[in-house]
Order: structure tokens, then sequence, then C-alpha cells
């Protein structure tokens, strides 16, 4: 007979234990729990049954794994902890005796960090635990950056202390810098909740959020100590990771940092960076490429290597150049070789592109120039982090700027977000008196420069392509902004695509029949429009006169298409054909639609009734599996079907708006 086991001895229930009890276990505080447990990646567990996991006749909420906390036993930052608690009670109890000399003494021994600068802990350790090697920091690096620029545009209260907010502002700084130069950034997108933006660091895609530069407000229902507890374990990830980055492009660390500057909102012009690689950073690669010319007799002899491997059928091979070099644009054509998987189902690779770098330099022969009304940060770090290094702006936006005066003939790209304005003639000419105002009077452009919406700015970055000016000049409607992170799939609304090549051909059928309906009623109405017209016009002489022309040309216009039509009935028979009239011609084409409307509902009836037999053959599980499938699938179809009728309706009063700029031309 074996032994009888007690329960919660063995099984699930020494595998979990509650918050409560794991509190008792690390003789700990609750605040202290949550701040440990948060930076040893420590969450609770959900057991499969909590009856067999309760040890309790109430109900226990929060589980965790008994081996976790054993694992934070041997934690330094519980003695830590400890330490701290008994130096304050040592103090408390010393002013409770009234001895304020050993109070101050005590007082002088804890660590403060508000007073000595020396910090309680350090979660060195604890990074290198949880991420043993740099791609594990990479890969969960998107919250860290997205909690990092959110503290970062916070105001300083109680909870969220100067220094903190300081600290993410200036870690966040670094990493963008590190971006402008190593020409990570790849894509970004506006959207309601922020600015998102991607950049590709050492094979790995990073996607963050950063909030819009808007008056932060602080609400009560947010708790701000456990999203602080994040943040500061996010710091100290932040600081290793980009220690690693500029020393793996031999920059120094960390750069230097300009108060003044930071002051006069200068932000990224605030650090000053030192290493290696920037000791002859602006001299163009180009140089030295077209410089370097290879060795004669090793290009020969790779030319007859060549010659050799090459099939006798083959003749449009490489030749020889003059100058020993060979010519294979002929052979290659310009292809890239792509990444296929070997078996369907596996794993789809990135796929190499012929403007892999063209993003690096897209922007670098230009000199942009900022309004005031735009938002400086974003476009600042866009334009720098895509090649452009000479971006100026209004001096109201902050220092640091390449120049501050509107008029410089260097400029070549000017960003401005408002509408034209009419300004009156007399206040023009009082600026262009002024010589030494360096801004322009209103709706006043400089000659030979290029005026964009900021949006431009991303349309470029994503299509990594210069967009045509003129569709994103001062107050012109502007395309739309996608997301360049969605990729539509297959079948579902693609608003890159012309509506004809994704519209199935029941709706265009639909679509074609209301647009006869309502072209025939738009008829009805005019002739009745022109009939009161004419009625009103019966009353005055000017418009009797208007009406005897109008009828005379009428008249001639009968005549002409008379004409027209006896000799195409000539035409027609002489080639023993028949003519076609408006009326036979619309018949034709009524009834092509009827056929063409009845062969679709038959289809349409068999792929139902196949369907059907189809799902007789499955197993009622299956069914139901199918059937959820096909609702999900269906709804998905219903609203493509609305955007394509928005987008069709949008397309219709754009055509009439230009028929009507037409006519008053």
């Amino acid at each position: 007979m074996g032994r009888i086991k007690k329960k919660g001895q063995a099984g699930a229930a020494k595998n979990y234990l509650t918050r409560n009890q794991a509190i008792r276990k690390l003789q700990i505080s609750l605040a202290d729990f949550r701040q440990l447990c948060i930076w040893k990646g420590i969450y609770p567990r959900e057991p499969r049954s909590k009856k067999k996991v309760s040890k309790s006749s109430t109900a226990s909420t929060t589980f965790y794994y008994a081996k976790d906390i054993q694992y934070l036993l041997h934690e330094p930052l519980l003695q830590k902890f400890r330490d701290q608690k008994v130096l304050e009670k040592k103090i408390a109890r010393a002013l409770g005796r009234g001895d304020v000399g050993d109070a101050k003494r005590l007082e002088g021994n804890a660590s403060r960090p508000e007073k000595t600068g020396k910090p309680r802990y350090t979660l060195d350790h604890v990074v290198r635990e949880r991420y043993p090697t740099f791609v594990d920091a990479l890969r969960d690096l998107d919250d860290c950056l997205s909690m990092l620029f959110l503290f970062a545009n916070l105001p300083s209260t109680a909870s969220v202390p100067a220094k903190m907010i300081a600290r993410c502002e200036r870690l966040c700084l670094e990493f963008q810098q590190y971006l402008i130069l190593s020409r990570s950034l790849t894509k970004s997108f506006l959207s309601i909740k922020g600015i998102y933006y991607q950049a590709n660091i050492q094979g790995e895609d990073i996607l963050w959020l950063v909030p819009y530069k808007f008056n932060q407000r602080i609400v009560g229902d947010v708790d701000f100590r456990i999203m602080g507890t994040f943040v500061e374990f996010y710091m100290t990830l932040m600081g290793f990771v980009n220690f690693r980055l500029y020393t793996s492009i031999g920059i120094k660390y960390p750069p230097k940092f300009d108060s003044v500057k930071d002051e006069n909102a200068a932000e990224l012009g605030a650090l000053t960076l030192e290493g290696k690689a920037l000791v002859g950073a602006e001299e163009p690669k180009t140089s030295q490429d077209t410089s370097h010319k290879p060795d004669a007799k090793t290009q020969a002899a790779v030319n007859k290597l060549l010659k050799k491997l090459q099939n006798a059928d083959l003749t449009d091979g490489p030749e020889d150049t003059e100058n020993g070099t060979v010519e294979t644009e002929e052979v290659n054509d310009g292809a890239i070789d792509k990444f296929e998987p070997t078996a369907p189902g596996g794993d789809v690779l990135i796929q190499p592109s012929a403007n892999e770098n063209d993003h690096s330099t897209l922007f670098s022969n230009f000199t942009f120039y900022l309004s005031r009304e735009t938002p400086r940060q974003p476009l600042e770090f866009l334009l720098k982090a895509f090649g452009c290094r000479r971006v100026g702006w209004d001096p109201v936006l902050g220092g640091g700027a390449f120049t501050t005066d509107e008029l410089d003939p260097n400029i070549t790209h000017q960003i401005v977000d408002r509408p034209p304005v009419q300004a009156a003639t007399e206040e023009a000419s009082d600026a262009q008196d002024n010589q030494t105002s360096q801004k322009l009077a209103v709706n006043v452009r400089v000659p030979g420069r290029i005026y964009v919406q900021p949006q431009w700015v991303w349309d470029c970055v994503n299509d990594v392509e210069l967009k045509e000016p003129h569709l994103y000049g001062p107050g012109a409607s502007l395309p739309p902004h996608l997301s360049p992170f969605a990729k539509p799939a297959e079948g579902s609304y693609d608003p890159t695509v012309p509506l004809e090549e994704q519209e199935p051909e029941e709706e265009a059928l639909e679509a074609d029949e209301d647009d006869d309906e309502t072209a025939e009623g738009m008829d009805v109405a005019e002739d009745a429009d022109e009939d009161e017209e004419i009625e009103n016009e019966e009353e005055d002489k000017e418009g009797a006169e208007k009406m005897e022309e109008d009828v005379e040309e009428d008249e001639e216009e009968e005549e002409e298409d008379e004409a027209a039509l006896r000799q195409r009935e000539l035409e027609a028979e002489l080639a023993g054909a028949c003519v076609e009239t408006e009326a036979t011609s619309s018949k034709a084409k009524a009834k092509a639609k009827e056929q063409a409307r009845k062969a679709l509902a038959k289809k349409a009836k068999e792929e139902a009734e196949e369907l059907e037999r189809a799902k007789g053959m499955l197993s009622k599980k299956k069914r139901k599996l199918y059937e959820q499938m096909m609702y999900t699938n269906n709804k998905k179809s219903a609203e493509d079907q609305k955007l394509r009728a928005k987008r069709r309706k949008l397309e219709k009063e754009k055509e009439k708006a230009k028929g009507k700029a037409k006519g008053k031309a």
C-alpha cells in the first residue's frame, strides 16, 4: 500500500503560489514585490484548474510559479530593499527617542538619490540576465522606445519627477542621433495616436510610437508608479543599447551634451559626437569609388576565365573594353536574385531591392526650410535620417538650425502647412521695402523654390522616391496617406489599385445600371429646368431674341445630323449592311447587359449548389467551422464593398466638378 498523499503537498498545488504566499515567503511589501517582478520579468500565471491549486476556501485570483518565487530568494535587490527598510526604521527610532544627532548620522549613511545623487541600486545585472545577447535586447526594444518617448513628453509631477523626464529625453535623442548616422530608419506613418517609426538595426525591425508635441494632461486614473517602474528598467536597458550601438560604428559614448543649446530647444543639435567614424565623413564616397580602377593584368585573367565558363550558345557575352573592364550589363539585364521558398508554405525571406541604399541619399542634394507652423522635431529627424544635412527653420521653433533666414538663396524646398492667403498690396510693398527683414510677406513666394506640405516628406520616405511636388503644394488636396505597415490581403479593398481592376462583375453591372438611371433622371431634370427658363424668358424681349438664336442653332444641328445619317445610310447600302441608330445601339447595350446578368446569376446558382453538395460531405464540427469562416469572409467583403461604393461616389463627384469647371471656362 502506497503512502497517502496530503492535500496541497504534491501536483499542481505545489507548482503554484498565490501572491500573498509569495510576499510572506520573500518577507517584503507589496510595492517592492511588484517592482521586483517587473524588473525580473516574472508575471502571474493562470493554472488549468484553480480548485486544485487553491489551498484555501476563498477564491484566489493571482498565482505565480513556485520556481519563480524561489528564484527571487537569491536576488541581490532583495537584500538592498531590506537594508533600506532597516535603515529607515533606525532613523524613525532615533527621532522617536529625540536623538537628533544619531538620526542625522544615519540620514547621511542612507542613499538619497534626490540629495546625494548616488543610486540606491543598479539594474545592470538584471539587464544582463534577461538579455544574454544583443539581438535579444533589440527584439524587446519596441515597448522600451514607446514608453521612453511617452515619458519624454510628459510634464513633471510628484509621480513623474523632472529628472526622469530629462533622462528619457536624452536617451531618445541619443537613439535618434544614431539612426541619423547609420541611416537605419526605413518607414514612418502619421496616425491619430502619434507618429510611428520603423528602423532596421542589425537585421531586426523595430517599430515604436512617438506622441505628438501637445501639452499632456496627467489624469488620476493612471498608476504612474507602475509605469515609472517599467521606465526605470527601460532607461537602464536603453543606456546599454545606445552604448553598444555607438561603439559599433566607432563613436564615443555618451556624446557631449550642451545644456545651453538644450535650453534653447536645440534637441538634436545639443549633442556633440566624437569618434573615428566622423573623421572625413563629409567627403563623398563616390569620389573614392570613381578614382579606383582594377589592375589590367588581373582583370584580363578574370576575363579569360569568364570566357571559358560561358556556354557555346551564349554569343552575347561580356566583351573586353579598352580599359580592361568587363561589360556585364547585357548579360545580367539589371536582374536581382530573389529568395523563393523551396516548398509551399515555407518562410518568406526579405527580398533584395535595387533601391536598398537610396534612402540614405534621398534628400542629400536639397536644403530645407521649415515654416513656423510645421512640426519641427519629426521633420528634422526624418530629413536628417534620409541624407539631408542642411535643415533650417524659423527662430521661433528653437535653436540649432542650419539657417534662420527665410530668404537664403541656398534653400531649395520650403515646407509650409497653411493655405494661401490673399494679402493687401500695401502690406506686400512695405515688406519688400524693408531690407533688414528676413521674413516674407503674406502669400509671397521666393522664385525658384519648391513649396510643399509636410506629408510630402512622409510619402517620399515610405516609397523611397521623390514625389511630384505640385501634388503637395500649399492649399492642394493631398493624396491619401496610407500606412506602409499594413499590406492589403488578396481580394480585399486596395486604395492604390484602380477601381475597375478590383471590382467584381456583379458589382460593376449594378454600378452601370445606377449610372444609367441617374443619367436619365438628370436628363429629365435638365429638360424641366430648360422649360422653366424658356417660360421665364418669354416675358423679356432679350430672352425672346436669345430663344430665336437657340432655335436657329438647333435647326442647323438637326440638319447636320440628318446629313450625317444620310451619309451613313449610303455607306451602309454600298457595303450591304444595316445602319445602327442610337435607339438600336442602346437596345443592343441593354440586351448585352441583361445577358451578362443572367449568365452571372446562373453561375452563382451553380456555385451555390456545388457548395451545398460539398458541405454535405463534411462532418458537423468542420461544417460549423466552415460556416464561421464564411461569415467572417462575407463581413469583410461587405466592408470592402462599402469602401468601393464610397470611392465610386467620390470619383463621380470629381468628374462632375471637372465638367462644371470646363463648362464655365
